[in-house]
């Protein structure tokens, strides 16, 4: 199949006919749909298909037995109504790099494989990348077994739902010890691809960024009959402190966002009890991150005490500055800028948005390579990228591949 018939086998899939956006979310349906496509895929290209301890889903070509593989993928899932390129972009291209490949009749000289981390984004169980972080030991059985989802179903329960084991959860350094690089290919969430004029770039570094739960309590009362001075109104300070977030961000040239809330009781007449908001921050360093997060809980205890409100933070995730390893980056470099590609510039570019990628770095060797989005948009169902970018992507894809597994 060429990237263009797997594209549109693939994007129907999870779409709102409301929005037009997708909710492909963990162990639901629209998953389990993307899920069987990847597994179609590898089974018609004859690789070896096969899901880990984690619900990641594998693709081999050769002999994963061998070791020093070299692994390339992405993610299916996506955010609350997102667009279509986050996270399959990568798998497409993937498969359709290995059969550039196949046309070139390249001689692979080391193990390849395609993977499909699970719940990357993290939409149903508040939590990003949690199939790799188990893979990699950066999320416990314990912690993972008390995920739960809006609906109050467990991440072990969603599982066994749609038909894995739960019990073998875990991490997997074995598995993990096979691969000798991993290369994610994503599209570019933000601008400077098309700023530059380049239509592919090399990942540098993923900012440092966590997610922080703010629960402003208060007392609930009747929105008619409670004189304001009488209130203790958790919404007020609320609203002051994701005010405060942009205020804080914008001095420390970070960014700081509020984007997802939860109220009690939730009524139109009734002064809520509860409010409950994730701040999302990240940072192109940890002292600036800190100082970030350090400003808006500080002023937010200062709003809530000034409404008679009490507040309760909790960092629910936490991922450090990723260096992706300057060896393999420098690798893609030179094999992206040799004969047919000569005279291509290949800009090297750092990123706020995490990855599966950067949380594997830890483990192994892993590099990135981004395909320009020309408005920046992402988790958006306005997120694009143009087929002709697309296309460069799989053939840099396919070139870096071969320069790794071919030598």
């Amino acid at each position: 199949m060429t990237f263009h018939s797997m594209w549109a086998e693939l994007l129907p899939v999870g779409r709102s006919s409301a929005s037009g956006g997708y909710r492909r979310f963990a162990w639901t349906g629209a998953d389990a749909d993307c899920r069987d496509w990847f597994r179609a895929q590898a089974e018609a290209r004859g690789l070896t298909y096969e899901v880990d301890r984690n619900g990641n889903q594998w693709a081999w070509l050769g002999d994963p037995a061998e070791g020093d593989a070299v692994v390339t993928g992405s993610h299916l899932d996506s955010v609350p109504d997102g667009g279509a390129f986050d996270g399959p972009l990568g798998v497409v291209s993937s498969f359709a790099a290995l059969d550039e490949l196949r046309a070139r009749h390249v001689k692979f000289t080391r193990p390849v494989a395609i993977v499909n981390f699970g719940d990357e984004e993290g939409a149903r169980f508040g939590l990003a990348c949690v199939g790799s972080r188990l893979a990699a030991g950066q999320l416990t059985v314990e912690q993972a077994h008390r995920l739960t989802d809006a609906d109050g179903i467990t991440l072990p329960q969603a599982m066994e739902r749609a038909g894995y084991d739960p019990d073998t959860i875990g991490p997997d350094p074995e598995r993990l010890s096979r691969i000798g690089a991993f290369v994610e290919l994503h599209v570019e969430q933000g601008r400077a691809l098309d700023l530059s004029g380049d239509r592919v770039g090399i990942a540098s570094a993923i900012w440092p960024h966590g997610r922080w739960r703010f629960d402003f309590r208060g007392e609930a009362n009747h929105a008619g009959t409670t004189r304001l001075v009488d209130r203790r109104d958790p919404m007020l300070s609320y609203a002051e402190t994701v005010l405060a977030a942009r205020r804080e961000a914008q001095l420390a040239g970070a960014v700081a966002t509020f984007g997802k809330i939860s109220v009690e009781p939730n009524g139109v007449n009734a002064i809520p009890s509860l409010v409950r908001g994730w701040l999302d921050s990240r940072a192109a360093d940890q002292a600036t991150l800190d100082t970030v997060v350090t400003g808006v809980e500080k002023a937010a205890r200062e709003y809530a005490e000034a409404h008679g409100v009490e507040l309760d933070v909790v960092r629910e995730s936490f991922t450090p500055v990723v260096e992706f390893e300057h060896a393999l980056r420098d690798e893609l470099a030179r094999i992206l800028g040799r004969d047919k590609h000569a005279g291509l510039t290949v800009p090297v570019l750092g990123t706020g948005a995490g990855h599966d990628a950067g949380i594997l770095s830890g483990t192994v060797p892993t590099a990135m390579l981004f395909v320009r989005n020309p408005t920046g948009v992402s988790h958006s169902p306005a997120e694009y990228a143009a087929e002709d970018d697309c296309v460069a992507g799989v053939t840099a894809l396919a070139d870096v591949l071969e320069g790794l597994a071919c030598r």
